[in-house]
């Protein structure tokens, strides 16, 4: 399985790839502009709600928005409470920070059949 990472934290990278760890090729990305014109053919996006100049919100909008054929994306949250952001900006899943390994493969199973199994 293919994960797209948008985040330009560096701690927060390193705690997606040691969760993921020999489950997921990952790819990183850290500069959201590129998003909506790139395709690395991934099955699921996971996105921090904060990245650059531009958000975890509008990233999703911009995924959805230029590639219909995007898979499944996983919103980081800053916040539990921020879930509604999540629902209104159309990420299919959402996860407050910091996270378990456990918790970030519990919500990739719920989005990808069989995506979590190690």
């Amino acid at each position: 399985m293919k994960t797209l990472l948008v985040c330009d934290a560096p701690w927060v990278r390193n705690q997606v790839r040691a969760a993921l760890s020999g489950i997921c090729e990952i790819v990183e990305m850290d500069d959201p502009s590129q998003v909506e014109v790139r395709s690395f053919g991934e099955d699921v996006a996971v996105v921090d709600m904060q990245v650059g100049s531009m958000g975890g919100m509008a990233i999703i909008r911009a995924l959805k928005g230029t590639r219909p054929d995007a898979g499944p994306i996983i919103l980081l949250l800053d916040r539990k409470v921020d879930s509604f952001l999540a629902k209104r900006a159309g990420a299919d899943a959402w996860l407050a920070k910091p996270f378990s390994a456990q918790q970030l493969r519990a919500v990739l199973g719920s989005v990808v059949p069989d995506g979590a199994e190690t």
